[in-house]
């Protein structure tokens, strides 16, 4: 027979599935029933390798509008490296009763203020699966696509002693919107601020005066959903969060445009990937070296696995962060991220993306 506290966690696995309506073949997360208050009243999973060394670090994955956790877990291909490497994984998960798409709520100041609502919720999952499996706090880390990847720049304002670093994949900055009209603004790339009320909008989330996250961004080029303009108000956020003035180096990695940015210590302190020719998602890479996931909706093959690249550059893959291979480094001008002058709005967006990328002066 069946023990009850396996029998309770069958249970609850079904009420799941019977209030999202759907359920992923994928069976690799167990769910995390009990976390805390839980505010925003999200739903957790988690994945535990078999073999998991003492003081291991965490990655908290949050993915994006209409997914579930399972689904982004098989595209994005987290798990397989947790078996291979050797770290654990919590997957936050929307439900349709907060958000009819499956879409953290992002842009909803009740639900990204510290010590409320769905930044809460993540927050005491964290504290939840570090204790319960003796993980190091230290090395904790998050990642997110599209919404999710918006919700990762809440949680890196509102809790930013927790994180060592993140990762925004086709995500906003954090703070610029307060409705759900003034969102779809804002990822068409309307009435995006300065840089220094961006920087303030972080500086305030919390009372943490720094150390502070180290920054990945990725986004693709062609992405009319989230415009690429915002990857460059995510840039100028924390460009001025971390008060650094040195120009980026750019390189060339599998065939898509990085910059880095380095503090007074050397240490790179944001990376700026431009995927060329992709649109909406998570850039993948399905065959030759770095394989990681698998293609599906919002999983888009561009020939770089940015779960690989991510997680080499946290140190998660047996060894140090390792610089970009690839074109000698060349300068670029400092980061002057303006508010794009008044025109139509289509115009306005389309040609801020451009000089944003360097497509135009």
């Amino acid at each position: 027979m069946r023990n009850i506290a396996d029998t309770i966690r069958r249970l609850k696995v079904k009420q799941l599935v019977n209030d999202s309506g759907r359920i992923s073949t994928n069976t690799r997360l167990s769910i995390l029933p009990d976390f805390g208050l839980n505010p925003g009243r999200l739903r957790a999973w988690k994945y535990i390798p078999a073999v998991l060394p003492a003081n291991a670090p965490l990655v908290v994955i949050l993915h994006g509008c209409t997914q579930t956790a399972a689904e982004y877990d098989l595209g994005s291909g987290w798990s397989a490296l947790a078996d291979r490497f050797g770290f654990a994984l919590l997957f936050p998960e929307q439900q349709r009763v907060n958000n009819p798409n499956l879409c953290f709520n992002w842009f909803s100041p009740s639900q990204t203020t510290r010590g409320h609502g769905e930044v809460l919720s993540i927050r005491q999952m964290i504290e939840n699966v570090i204790a319960e499996h003796s993980l190091d706090s230290q090395r904790t880390f998050i990642t997110g696509l599209s919404a999710g990847g918006a919700m990762t720049s809440a949680m890196l304002a509102t809790y930013p002693e927790t994180f060592k670093a993140g990762a925004i994949i086709a995500g906003l900055p954090y703070g610029t919107a307060s409705t759900i009209p003034e969102a779809f603004d804002r990822m068409r790339g309307h009435g995006l601020e300065d840089s220094k009320t961006l920087a303030d909008r972080v500086r305030q989330a919390s009372d943490h005066k720094g150390p502070w996250p180290l920054l990945s961004i990725w986004h693709g080029n062609a992405d009319k959903t989230v415009l690429p303009v915002n990857m460059e108000a995510i840039v100028a956020q924390w460009h001025s969060v971390h008060a650094i003035g040195e120009r980026p180096v750019v390189r060339i990695v599998d065939g898509h445009t990085l910059r880095q940015w380095r503090d007074s210590n050397g240490t790179i302190v944001i990376d700026a990937y431009t995927i060329a020719g992709m649109g909406h998602g998570t850039p993948i890479r399905l065959s030759g070296p770095n394989s990681c996931g698998r293609a599906q909706p919002f999983m888009l093959d561009a020939n770089i696995s940015s779960t690989w690249h991510i997680a080499m550059t946290w140190g998660l893959l047996d060894g140090e962060r390792k610089p970009a291979v690839g074109l000698e480094p060349r300068q670029l001008k400092e980061p002057n991220y303006q508010v794009p002058p008044t025109k139509s709005r289509s115009a306005e967006a389309i040609e801020y993306a451009l000089r944003a990328a360097g497509l135009m002066k």
